[in-house]
């Protein structure tokens, strides 16, 4: 992609990732790169050219969403669509506001849980869901040609408000669940993202005692030290405020993470077994099964495994975990990282909606987050990340092959260890679970080293961290 004031020039195959197109703003992610999209977007979907298509536009309070939404407004308008801009809201808002409207389409401007320098854009369909992967490559493929409609005159479109979208979204958050949480204290971590408003005023309109964390944004403090990324943020505010939960959401809350009212985190992994043995009790679990990733803990895997839920597995992303959902018919899924997918209520991970779902656990049961998150005892989980590698010569290393071959033969049953690319940042992801935590420490270590020597370009220092060392 370009730098500034250079033309743009993309590969089609690498603009779209895993999570739409992210990169540095201004810089990777430019605003003249943003109004080809808007451009592009209008002219694959429509390109008949015998309607004036609306696009739903939204955006966290990131510093550049502003700058980034006015290119994307343009090129949608230089295409003949109208963009119909709701403001800040959470990327599934769009996504329920998208398909609950005659909008030919949503784009969410977000970076997600990356920092304030960085922005994205994600794209979804009239009915919701994101494009898919044939639709993101024909939207790339025209930007990368140089193509695109240019009307004139009054088939140009135009830039357009919908002041009330926003409180729709609340509504139906609010009505995804059947629960009174009048006297349930919540400690809720905003991120200064995008539910910084929303989140607070669904769980009062519901009847919460409602403590508000990083609910101020101003643009450069998005996700900064809090959020579902700062999980320890959020425990320690439960405990000091006396609280009977809470949740820690990401800059476009697509994504939540908990903590008890011990102090205790309570990740996604805990989370989507909490919520499967709900749904398995009250038989709405469909097939008896749940999806997850491969960053699973193994601690889920036997937790499901103990209640006679089936796991079904797929590669690292939710748009993973979803396209398993839809070809299944299955309707719960989610990873580690507190992407939870309900397809009876939303078409894609919703960071409110999930958080909801686990106090209405909390309500129908009586019994308390810390007591309902032991139903999975998590093994020690090293997780580091490897900076400074060529993350795509892994796939063709086979040394790396085989020092994860190795490793595997070491823990045997009782471990794992999972050596990926990350999908959204120039990382190499190690993870390694084993019965002890020294062990898994040791094994990671020794992976590292591969790693770093067969990959590296100018080593850097891994950030490591320990993830869930278990009861």
């Amino acid at each position: 992609m370009a730098g500034p004031g250079a033309e743009v020039d993309v590969d089609p195959e690498r603009l779209f990732g895993t999570d739409g197109v992210r990169g540095r703003a201004n810089e990777d992610l430019t605003p003249e790169l943003a109004l080809l999209i808007g451009r592009a977007l209008v002219t694959v979907l429509h390109d008949d050219g015998e309607r004036r298509p609306s696009i739903l536009v939204g955006r966290d309070p990131r510093w550049s969403g502003d700058m980034l939404e006015a290119a994307l407004v343009a090129g949608i308008a230089s295409a003949g669509g109208d963009a119909v801009c709701v403001g800040v809201v959470p990327t599934p808002g769009v996504a329920f506001l998208t398909a609950r409207s005659s909008a030919a389409a949503g784009v969410m401007i977000s970076a997600s849980h990356n920092p304030v320098g960085d922005n994205g854009i994600k794209l979804f369909g009239p009915d919701g869901f994101k494009l898919s992967d044939d639709e993101e490559l024909r939207v790339a493929t025209t930007l990368a040609a140089g193509g695109g409609r240019r009307p004139v005159s009054t088939r140009i479109g135009r830039r357009l408000t919908d002041p009330a979208a926003v409180a729709r979204y609340i509504e139906h958050l609010a009505r995804s669940v059947d629960v009174d949480l009048t006297g349930l204290r919540v400690v809720v971590d905003g991120a200064n993202g995008a539910a910084h408003s929303v989140a607070p005023q669904v769980y009062r309109q519901l009847g919460a005692e409602v403590v508000q964390l990083h609910c101020s944004p101003d643009g450069a403090n998005i996700n900064d030290r809090c959020g579902s990324t700062h999980p320890e943020v959020v425990a320690q505010a439960v405990v000091a405020h006396a609280a009977d939960l809470g949740v820690a959401h990401d800059g476009d809350a697509d994504r939540v993470v908990a903590a008890s009212h011990l102090g205790d985190v309570v990740d996604g992994d805990a989370i989507l077994a909490v919520l499967a043995r709900q749904a398995h009790l009250q038989g709405r679990l469909i097939d008896g099964t749940v999806v997850t990733t491969v960053m699973a803990n193994l601690g889920f895997h036997r937790a499901m495994r103990e209640l006679g839920i089936e796991v079904l597995e797929t590669a690292v992303g939710d748009r993973y975990v979803l396209d398993a959902m839809r070809s299944r018919g299955l309707n719960l899924g989610g990873e580690q990282s507190g992407h939870v997918i309900d397809l009876e209520r939303a078409t894609t991970g919703d960071g409110v909606l999930t958080a909801l779902r686990l106090m209405e656990a909390v309500r129908t049961t009586g019994t308390p987050l810390a007591e309902l998150a032991t139903i999975m005892r998590r093994l020690p989980q090293v997780l580091v990340n490897v900076p400074d590698v060529d993350r795509a010569g892994l796939a063709g290393s086979d040394t790396v092959a085989a020092a994860v071959a190795a490793a595997e033969a070491r823990l045997g049953a009782d471990g794992r260890v999972l050596v990926r690319p990350s999908g959204t940042e120039p990382l190499v992801r190690v993870m390694v679970e084993a019965l002890e935590e020294g062990v898994a420490q040791e094994v990671a270590d020794g992976l590292v080293e591969v790693v770093r020597a067969e990959l590296g370009r100018d080593a850097g220092a891994a950030d490591g961290v320990v993830v869930g060392t278990g009861a």
